[in-house]
C-alpha cells in the first residue's frame, strides 16, 4: 500500500495527494459533450476517471470513435441517396440542402451511439 504524505497548512496535516499525470489533448466537439455529459449525469464515473488519470485519454479515444463513425455514416447516406460531384456540378443548391440533411442525422445518430452513451 502507498503511503500517503502530509503538508503542514496553518497548523494542520493536510495530505499532499496530487493527481496522475494526464496526456494532453485537443478535444474536439464530440469529447467535450461527453466530458459535459459525464460530469452531469455520471459524476463518480467521471470523479474515478479523472483521479486515476484516465480521463483524458477517454476523452481521446471517444472524440476519435465518434469522428470515425459520422464520416462513415456520411459516406454511406450520400452514397444511397445519390449525392455526388455531378449533383453538386448541376445543383449547388440542392446539393447543400441534402449534404446539411445527412450530416445533422449523422451527427444525432453518433451522439446517440458514441457521446451520449457510456
Amino acid at each position: 500500500m502507498k503511503e500517503i504524505a502530509y503538508k503542514e497548512e496553518n497548523g494542520y496535516m493536510i495530505p499532499d495527494l496530487k493527481q496522475p499525470e494526464q496526456a494532453k489533448y485537443n478535444l474536439g466537439p464530440y469529447a467535450r459533450a461527453h466530458r459535459k455529459f459525464l460530469k452531469e449525469e455520471h459524476q463518480k464515473i467521471y470523479t474515478c476517471m479523472m483521479t486515476s488519470g484516465e480521463l483524458m485519454e477517454h476523452l481521446h479515444q471517444v472524440d476519435m470513435r465518434a469522428e470515425e463513425l459520422e464520416e462513415h455514416l456520411m459516406e454511406q447516406m450520400m452514397k444511397q441517396e445519390g449525392v455526388t460531384e455531378q449533383l453538386k456540378a448541376e445543383d449547388m443548391m440542392g446539393w447543400v440542402r441534402k449534404v446539411n440533411n445527412i450530416k445533422n442525422r449523422a451527427r444525432e445518430i453518433v451522439n446517440d451511439q458514441v457521446t451520449y452513451s457510456i
